[in-house]
């Protein structure tokens, strides 16, 4: 997500430099040879599915079919950050690279679930902080260098309630959790991460104004994952994600289908 306004007041000058990229090259073999479920992490694209109120929703168009043409075709119109999709560096920063600069080896990681599921049913503005990420590692182990590091906030179960998951109040201001801005510095500087990943709307919580988790994220050559399905079905450890992420040249992001080995 974004906010048109907000991309021309963002500097113009490159991320900093990123550290070397590792991704499914550190995972060992041992590793990728106990993967034996797959659970895909992606809603799919319907016109109903929400968006950030500055974009259009999505739009398949039949062009041909089967009956009248001998084969079946559709024209898809859609923002790029529509579904569950990929956020580039280029989505916040004007030199910043576009999706097809994503690092391959970093779209095969291993997967880090932190889930706030509870106190997020009680408080929507929750953020993800450092805090959760300490205690998280005390119960399941370090985050892996070039991991994924998903926020699990149970926010799919609001797709079955209109309007309920983009949860505006009266003055158009959206309500949900997100990363704290020191929690996405730290998984950057201290844990040296692909990218973070997150159920809701976007990686920063619901009323931001200025979105400090995915300027310290994409601001260091990483990329983000919103609205990712079934985090509550993956293992909080151990599991591998491979993003099936798009290639258009320049582009800010872009819709992908997750799947998570475990």
């Amino acid at each position: 997500m974004c906010c048109p306004e907000l991309v021309r007041s963002i500097p113009s000058g490159p991320p900093p430099p990123r550290g070397p990229a590792q991704g499914a090259l550190a995972l060992g073999p041992d590793v990728l040879a106990r993967l034996r479920s797959v659970c895909d992490l992606t809603h799919p694209l319907t016109a109903d599915f929400p968006v950030f109120p500055a974009y259009r929703p999505f739009r398949a168009t039949p062009l041909f079919s089967v009956e009248r043409n001998g084969f079946f075709a559709q024209e898809l119109c859609y923002a790029e950050h529509t579904g569950t999709h990929l956020d580039a560096p280029a989505h916040f920063y004007v030199e910043g690279g576009g999706t097809e600069s994503v690092h391959a080896p970093d779209l095969i990681a291993p997967l880090a679930v932190v889930s706030i599921a509870g106190r997020a049913a009680r408080d929507e503005d929750t953020l993800l902080g450092v805090d959760d990420l300490l205690a998280y590692e005390r119960r399941h182990g370090r985050i892996p260098p070039r991991a994924v590091v998903a926020l699990h906030s149970g926010w799919e179960a609001r797709l079955d309630q209109p309007g309920h998951f983009l949860n505006a109040d009266a003055s158009g201001v959206m309500h949900a959790p997100g990363f704290s801005p020191e929690a996405a510095e730290w998984l950057v500087h201290e844990r040296d991460v692909a990218a973070a990943a997150t159920d809701t709307l976007s990686l920063d919580f619901g009323p931001a104004k200025v979105y400090e988790a995915h300027l310290a994220l994409l601001g260091a050559g990483r990329y983000g994952l919103e609205n990712v399905a079934r985090l509550d079905r993956v293992p909080p450890a151990g599991a591998v994600i491979v993003v099936g992420a798009p290639a258009h040249r320049g582009g800010s992001g872009g819709p992908a289908r997750l799947l998570a080995l475990y």
